[in-house]
């Protein structure tokens, strides 16, 4: 942008210098036919300003072209601003969403882990209970067996004697 920017500005230079060498030339009046009539006009002026009305009119082409494409410009930046705004927002929604579901695993998890607990420690306490019952009628058992065996020893010993 830089070299076609001073390319230019060479260029107007070379084109004032040009005229400011020649402007005798410029200004001497020339009959000049406008169709309809002719006119004494100095030809070099007339062609000059011809000239510098194309440049002003490409000038006001130039910043009328710039100025729509910035604001074009600033128009897809607004407009991608909004969407990053937008997928954020969906993103913390998201975020959001998977937090809750987290959580709500979580609770069922928790319920679930009570639940079994609750009827982990039942069983054991039956399985305890039964293990007592178990436990005393061995020992009743053991104790009977005991016991027979004593009145059997007692009734050799008093046969014997």
């Amino acid at each position: 942008m830089y070299l076609r920017t001073l390319l230019i500005i060479v260029l107007l230079a070379a084109l004032v210098l040009f005229a400011a060498v020649n402007w005798n030339a410029f200004t001497t009046p020339t009959t000049l036919s406008v169709i309809f009539t002719t006119v004494e006009a100095p030809l070099g002026l007339i062609l000059l300003a011809v000239i510098g009305a194309f440049t002003v009119l490409f000038l006001i082409y130039l910043v009328y072209w710039q100025s729509s494409a910035l604001l074009e410009s600033r128009r897809h930046s607004r407009e991608t601003q909004n969407l990053k705004e937008i997928a954020e927002h969906a993103e913390a929604s998201r975020f959001s969403e998977l937090r809750l579901l987290l959580e709500q695993e979580r609770r069922e998890m928790v319920a679930q882990s009570g639940e079994s607990k609750s009827a982990i420690l039942t069983r054991l306490d039956e399985i305890e209970r039964e293990l007592r019952a178990t436990i005393e009628q061995s020992s009743n058992t053991l104790a009977a067996y005991i016991g027979e065996v004593d009145d059997r020893m007692e009734r050799a010993k008093s046969g014997k004697n």
